[in-house]
């Protein structure tokens, strides 16, 4: 487990927090197709939080694209440095999400995270940070809509209908298992919205939400059990 270490010039207020994601905005890419599906490494990236010890703790999980077997996994912990303010929670878990993939033994490949992307309210969501930062092609996978609209996807595994911020596509609901809720999918860096949806559902053999978030999130929350119990 790695302990995160803050940078020493990462935002402490909404208004530094807000111009950082003015200047970083302006460098995702979006106009690379991104991996092929079902190749390389994709890895899932997850945060937990202990709100009563100010604890983050963050896991990455790295698969084989084509087996979905886990290759490498890390963990980093450390304290919350920023407070809860909706639009702003990248500012939050990106230091330990950092701190989890540069533990890594491996080159983690396509990342995808159990978040936003461009589905944001500023077009910048936890997906599209990590890209930014990393270089690394990356993909928002969300459990909801956040704030944004869209019409329900017919019924069957692979069907999809636009997310919607008034007219404008900001992502796309899409349906992994059949007659399930769908889960919103949206381009983090590198990627377009057609290869994430197709990672999406290469990811999701059995399960609505895909393999990477869910070995992801079991691992975070063990990393933040382990260490909550190492505070007392």
């Amino acid at each position: 487990m790695t302990t995160v270490r803050m940078p020493a010039d990462w935002p402490a207020t909404e208004e530094e927090a807000r111009a950082v994601q003015d200047e970083l905005r302006g460098r995702v890419v979006l106009d690379e197709p991104g991996p092929r599906p079902g190749t390389g490494r994709v890895t899932g990236v997850d945060v937990a939080y202990d709100d009563e010890r100010d604890l983050v703790a963050a896991a990455a999980v790295v698969l084989d694209g084509a087996t979905l077997e886990v290759v490498a996994e890390a963990t980093a912990v450390g304290r919350v440095r920023f407070p809860y303010v909706p639009g702003l929670l990248a500012f939050r878990e990106v230091p330990a999400a950092l701190a989890a993939l540069e533990a890594l033994p491996c080159p983690p490949g396509v990342v995808v995270c159990d978040g936003y992307g461009l589905a944001h309210p500023r077009r910048f969501g936890l997906a599209c940070h990590l890209g930014v930062l990393t270089g690394l092609p990356t993909i928002g996978v969300a459990k909801n809509p956040f704030t944004f609209t869209y019409d329900d996807p017919a019924l069957s595994r692979g069907s999809g209908s636009p997310l919607l911020a008034g007219t404008e596509e900001v992502g796309r609901a899409l349906r992994t298992r059949d007659a399930v809720k769908p889960v919103f999918v949206s381009v983090g860096h590198r990627i377009s919205l057609d290869n994430a949806c197709a990672h999406t559902l290469a990811l999701t053999p059995a399960y609505r939400l895909p393999e990477t978030t869910r070995r992801a999130d079991a691992l975070c929350r063990r990393a933040l059990r382990e260490a909550t119990r190492d505070a007392r």
